[in-house]
């Protein structure tokens, strides 16, 4: 992965995104060659000259201060992990012409006092992973949750791996289009924190080759953040259920991220839940599935 590259794209990739009604300028008509706006027209909303901003876009970060990060997240309305993402690019180009000044490759280590955490956690699905969205840990529920992910993967068990090569993916997420953006999206965010991630470029560049819609999504350059949201899956065992998950970072674990799902009481997908609680407690959802409980009615 090339930083001056990844920024340039970056950028020229938010802009196209943007006309002259939603940026708030006048349009004088007269064709225009490209989508969004043009790079003067981003420099103005900026504050700053054309010849400046169009060095930037070529990728020049060179001397790149706050205010002009955040004079660019304004001019092209960047949410908080667009503008995240602009700074750990620029930091990136900057230090890419300085080898001695990159960070070395994350390395996550699950610490017995985590695991003691999430195992304690027996009535909700606890899922930790890390940037390049490995499973570095579950409990036993987030396990029986993820069975399919788990079943027969070599490790380390990756999600971007089973959402766009397991062919079992598209049913067990309802949503499953939503969570190929998600995943695209989330590794463009670990690609900008540490962009020097060899099995990172190595993981980006398998699903690259094998999968079409990885390289298109990946090649939009969309970022976001995974902090809470809804998770919409057919499990094998004990049917749909609507579940919602939330992210929290695990501070003492540079790297990783804890992902807890629940469901509302009194909802099918509760009941669903419990009923795979309970079920996991004497069999394997993965190698009994023929045996499973009808599923709870919605």
């Amino acid at each position: 992965m090339d930083n001056q590259d990844d920024l340039s794209e970056f950028l020229i990739s938010r802009r196209a995104k943007l006309d002259l009604r939603q940026a708030g300028l006048p349009d004088f008509g007269g064709r225009r060659r490209v989508p969004g706006l043009r790079r003067e027209e981003v420099a103005l909303l900026a504050g700053m000259s054309s010849e400046y901003y169009k060095r930037l876009e070529r990728g020049n970060a060179k001397g790149v201060s706050e205010a002009v990060i955040d004079g660019i997240s304004r001019a092209l309305q960047l949410d908080e992990a667009e503008h995240s993402h602009l700074h750990d690019l620029i930091r990136a180009a900057n230090t890419g012409a300085h080898p001695q000044r990159r960070r070395p490759t994350r390395t996550t280590q699950i610490t017995p006092t985590l695991l003691q955490t999430i195992d304690a956690m027996t009535t909700v699905p606890v899922f930790v992973q890390n940037g390049r969205l490995d499973a570095v840990a579950t409990n036993t529920l987030g396990r029986d949750l993820f069975s399919e992910m788990f079943e027969n993967s070599p490790p380390p068990v990756n999600a971007a791996r089973f959402v766009f090569l397991d062919p079992r993916a598209p049913t067990f997420y309802q949503d499953w289009e939503s969570n190929t953006r998600q995943i695209v999206a989330l590794l463009r965010v670990e690609a900008g924190r540490s962009p020097y991630d060899r099995q990172l470029s190595n993981l980006v560049g398998e699903l690259s080759t094998r999968s079409d819609l990885f390289r298109k999504l990946w090649g939009a350059h969309d970022v976001r953040e995974h902090r809470t949201g809804i998770k919409n899956i057919h499990h094998p065992i004990v049917g749909d259920l609507d579940l919602t998950y939330l992210g929290l970072d695990l501070s003492s674990d540079h790297g990783l991220q804890m992902l807890v799902f629940s469901a509302e009481p009194g909802t099918a997908s509760h009941d669903g839940l419990q009923l795979l609680g309970n079920w996991a407690t004497t069999h394997d959802p993965a190698l009994h599935a023929h045996d499973a409980p009808s599923p709870p009615q919605k």
